[in-house]
């Protein structure tokens, strides 16, 4: 057989489909072409999706990636509502000595759909909690975590569209400040791929925090993993699961510190999962200001449902991953941060501690 050609037994299967193709109904016709385009463009373009993110695994992370001292640790509105008392503070110092958590981000009330916070009966406690922290643990910051659901995705919700609604967030930001906070975290969600809302409010905030020389925070959605996902999420089943890097960027450019909210990946092993954090880790560097904290979360927390399986988001393999993600980059303002504190284990904070901590 000449070298390059097919096989003889080739031009007979061709000619053989090619009559059973006229002989096959518009609609036979219509189904396969259907289910060749679904092969090419839906598994076989995650299949190498899941092996490129296997190999993101494997390795070993470098000795350099190790805690910066700019960790964090979500926790819940029962530090601030009158549920906690002076002994869980000193027992929550204990817990973060010798480790590299930096900023704790209290959860200080849902705010109001019209950007309003009714402190005193959301948070009485606030004032009492930042005064205890900051004399058990002088050298950590208290940062007031702000959320609410957002339209248009979530109906009824925050519309930051509206100029009038992010007035009375600023308004609602300063009121929180002067209860001792030392910043603001924002995590409201979905916040869209392309929201210009939420970058008009970051931009607001942002002077009523630089005024007091405190930083402004935001926890982010994760970055799309391949083009365009953010915008066909949201086309085809109206969810803003992704950012594009590009929004990333922008949102990165307008606070001191970003938290990618890495978990809730539906990844479905732990080697898989820990690839999805090593490649968040590495677009959210390549974009993210060098003067700005970048942290990873870590899921300290179980549960087991198609967009987040316990058995593979491990703190574990997100620690991993964040390490290997980092390489031997020597960006210091770097950390991961713990979601949240009433769901950690002493196996989260272990796997923390042993993954991350080694050199404190």
């Amino acid at each position: 057989m000449t070298p390059g050609a097919r096989p003889r037994g080739f031009a007979a299967m061709r000619r053989g489909f090619a009559a059973r193709w006229r002989g096959w109904s518009r609609r036979r016709k219509v189904l396969l072409v259907a289910v060749l385009a679904f092969l090419l463009v839906i598994p076989v373009p995650l299949g190498v999706l899941a092996v490129s993110l296997r190999l993101e695994y494997t390795g070993d992370p470098s000795v350099d990636a190790r805690t910066r001292g700019k960790d964090a640790v979500w926790l819940g509105h029962a530090w601030v509502d009158g549920r906690k008392s002076a002994a869980d503070v000193a027992t929550l110092a204990a817990l973060l000595k010798d480790t590299g958590v930096r900023d704790l981000y209290v959860h200080t009330g849902p705010m109001e759909h019209d950007g309003t916070l009714p402190l005193a009966k959301v948070s009485p406690k606030a004032r009492w909690f930042t005064d205890a922290v900051h004399q058990a643990m002088p050298n950590i910051r208290v940062q007031a975590w702000l959320g609410d659901v957002l339209q248009p995705e979530k109906k009824p919700g925050m519309d930051l569209e509206d100029p009038a609604v992010r007035d009375r967030v600023t308004t609602t930001s300063t009121q929180v400040l002067d209860q001792g906070f030392d910043g603001i975290h924002f995590d409201v969600e979905p916040v869209w791929s392309g929201s210009k809302g939420f970058l008009a409010l970051l931009d607001q905030v942002h002077e009523v925090t630089a005024a007091r020389d405190v930083p402004l925070s935001v926890a982010t959605a994760q970055i799309s993993p391949a083009p365009g996902l953010d915008k066909a999420t949201i086309a085809i089943a109206g969810h803003g699961k992704w950012w594009s890097q590009d929004y990333f960027a922008e949102v990165a450019r307008r606070v001191e510190q970003v938290a990618v909210m890495s978990y809730d990946t539906a990844m479905p092993t732990e080697s898989l999962y820990g690839g999805y954090v090593a490649r968040q880790t590495e677009l959210a560097l390549e974009v993210t200001p060098p003067n700005v904290d970048l942290l990873m979360g870590l899921p300290a927390y179980w549960e087991s449902n198609p967009s987040h399986w316990g058995h593979a988001e491990t703190v574990k393999a997100a620690v991993r991953g964040a390490r290997l993600g980092l390489g031997k980059a020597g960006r210091e303002n770097f950390g991961l941060a713990l979601y949240v504190d009433f769901t950690a284990t002493p196996e989260h904070w272990a796997a923390y501690r042993q993954g991350w901590c080694f050199s404190v």
